[in-house]
């Protein structure tokens, strides 16, 4: 539990950084990232925001780099280090905005990720793997009552036609509500996705009938609590690839990772394959330089 001072921060934080336009998400993640380095500070008897050193701020993210998994083994990815580095970050940029002139500088610390490492880790799916997977769809959750499992199956259909189809990332699809989807002109509205950036992505006749049915006949039958297109969390939908997975008979489909995320790789290798232009996949997938998309040209 957090003292009454770094709470009230922490909330008045959320607050300006919504008035900065960033998403309910993003905010949410960094509160949380805030919140964990306020934990750190106590447990060293820092207690109060005015008393937080430049040197403070470098030992937290020295620790974070030592830091274990708490959901997995081994240590901190570094997507996950530079993200907490951010947020401290704009904690600290916000602080100053609170004319705090005793508050630490923001670092602009980032680890650069070893791009030979991140291919090595990229293992997308061949395009007869692709194939094999949707085949397997309705072959899912055979133990479950009819209306269930229809709807599940309908589930994962548009997982794959917004995650492979579209090449979403995971949280673009997921924050997907029903007004998002254009059925007349056959685009789909991507808000604030990576870097704040909003766009528009054109759908193809399979995708558009995919998300027609699953709105359809399965979404807008069931009373829900929320706007979003997909009934279940992200941690649930990815359950449901690696239970479509189980079910192939393929060695080499079910030894690889098996993710949402893993689905845009493999479409976005697909494209390349088929000969469209780097330029064109870095629109397409809603990258802000081509340095990101020609990690694609190492895959094939």
């Amino acid at each position: 539990m957090l003292n009454e001072n770094y709470n009230t921060v922490k909330n008045e934080y959320a607050v300006w950084l919504t008035t900065l336009g960033f998403s309910s998400a993003v905010v949410l993640d960094y509160k949380d990232r805030v919140r964990d380095f306020f934990e750190w500070l106590e447990s060293k008897n820092i207690n109060a925001v005015n008393i937080i050193t430049q040197k403070n701020v470098e030992n937290y993210f020295e620790y974070l780099q030592v830091r274990k998994n708490k959901r997995r083994n081994g240590a901190l990815s570094i997507s996950h280090l530079n993200h907490n580095f951010l947020a401290v970050d704009k904690l600290l940029e916000f602080l100053h905005q609170m004319n705090l002139q005793t508050a630490p500088i923001p670092t602009n610390y980032r680890i650069k990720p070893d791009k030979q490492q991140r291919i090595n880790n990229i293992q997308p799916f061949t395009k007869e793997e692709i194939k094999t997977l949707q085949a397997n769809i309705n072959n899912t959750y055979s133990q479950l009552p009819f209306k269930l499992k229809e709807a599940k199956q309908e589930q994962l259909k548009i997982m794959f036609a917004l995650y492979y189809g579209c090449g979403l990332r995971r949280n673009e699809g997921y924050k997907l509500t029903v007004n998002d989807i254009d059925f007349d002109k056959k685009t789909i509205f991507i808000k604030q996705g990576k870097n704040y950036k909003d766009r528009i992505i054109p759908m193809n006749t399979g995708v558009c009938k995919a998300l027609e049915n699953y709105i359809y006949n399965y979404r807008n039958l069931l009373k829900l609590n929320h706007k979003r297109l997909f009934i279940n969390t992200t941690g649930t939908l990815n359950d449901s690839l690696k239970d479509l997975q189980n079910v192939c008979d393929c060695e080499e489909i079910k030894s690889k990772k098996m993710t949402l995320h893993i689905l845009r790789h493999s479409i976005a290798t697909h494209l390349l394959q088929n000969g469209m232009s780097i330029e064109s996949i870095a629109l397409f997938l809603g990258h802000s330089s081509l340095e990101s998309t020609q990690i694609y040209t190492h895959l094939t």
